[in-house]
C-alpha cells in the first residue's frame, strides 16, 4: 500500500470514528460533519475563511438562542402554575455556564475540542462554550424538532434533575461580595449601558474588581443583569458557587 493511500485510510478511518462519536452523543447520525467540526474548533484555533476567523464562537450564539427558547418552553409547560419570576431563574439555572460546563464534560465533548493552547489553559467556560455550539449545530444540520429532542430527551431527560434544580440557590452577586470582601478587594456593580427598546429599557451592568471588567450582563431588570454579570465573573475570576 502507498503512502498516499495509508494515509488517506487513517484520515477516513478518524473521520469514521468521529461520526460514530458524534452519533453516541447526539443519537442520530450527522449530515454535514463540517458543522460539528466547527462546532469543536476553539477561537485560538479559528482558521482564515474568507479574510474572516472561523471558530466556534457564531454556532455558540446560535445554540445559546436555540438552547434558551427549548428550556423556556419545556419549563413553561412543566410548571404550568408558576410565574414568570421563577421561570426566569429556572432557565438560568439550566443555561448557567457552570451547569453547562458539567454537562460538557458529562458528554464528553472536551475531548475533542481544537485549540492551539493546552486543554487546561482553556478558559472555564470553553467547555459550556462549545456545548451551545454543538447545539448550533445540530440545529443547522438537523432542524429545531431535532434540537429539541436532543435537550429534551438526551440532556433533560438523562443529566438533568429538575426538582434538584429547582431546590438548588444560585445567587452569583453575593458570593461574589462575600469573595470581595473575605480578599479584601475592590468590587463595583456599574451600569456600562442603557438602551431604549419597543419592549422597555435593557440596562447592562458590568462587574469591575479593581477597575477592570471582569464580567457584563443584559436584561430589563437591573437585578436580572448584575445576577447575569455576576455568573460570568464569578467563573473568570474561578468562584465556586457550590
Amino acid at each position: 500500500m502507498s503512502l498516499l493511500a495509508k494515509v488517506s485510510q487513517s484520515v477516513y478511518s478518524k473521520e469514521k470514528e468521529f461520526i460514530q462519536a458524534l452519533k453516541n452523543i447526539i443519537g442520530v447520525t450527522p449530515d454535514n460533519v463540517f458543522l460539528y467540526r466547527l462546532a469543536f474548533r476553539h477561537r485560538s484555533a479559528a482558521q482564515d475563511v474568507n479574510g474572516m476567523r472561523s471558530s466556534n464562537e457564531r454556532l455558540e450564539y446560535l445554540g445559546d438562542a436555540i438552547l434558551g427558547a427549548i428550556i423556556a418552553e419545556y419549563l413553561f409547560k412543566k410548571f404550568p402554575y408558576k410565574d414568570e419570576g421563577f421561570l426566569t431563574e429556572m432557565r438560568s439555572k439550566i443555561v448557567s455556564r457552570e451547569n453547562l460546563n458539567k454537562l460538557s464534560r458529562k458528554l464528553g465533548l472536551d475531548q475533542f475540542i481544537e485549540a492551539r493552547i493546552e486543554h487546561s489553559s482553556l478558559n472555564k467556560s470553553a467547555g459550556g462554550d462549545t456545548f451551545e455550539a454543538l447545539i448550533g449545530a445540530i440545529y443547522l444540520d438537523k432542524g429545531y424538532n431535532a434540537s429539541r429532542k436532543f435537550i429534551i430527551k438526551r440532556i433533560i431527560g438523562c443529566h438533568l434533575d429538575i426538582e434538584d434544580i429547582e431546590k438548588t440557590e444560585q445567587n452569583y452577586k453575593s458570593r461574589l461580595i462575600e469573595w470581595s470582601q473575605k480578599e479584601k478587594i475592590q468590587l463595583e456593580f456599574r451600569v456600562v449601558s442603557e438602551v431604549e427598546t419597543i419592549n422597555g429599557k435593557i440596562y447592562e451592568i458590568g462587574v469591575f474588581v479593581n477597575e477592570e471588567i471582569k464580567g457584563a450582563g443584559k436584561d430589563f431588570s437591573k437585578k436580572k443583569a448584575e445576577q447575569r454579570a455576576s455568573e460570568i465573573a464569578c467563573t473568570e475570576l474561578h468562584i465556586p458557587i457550590d
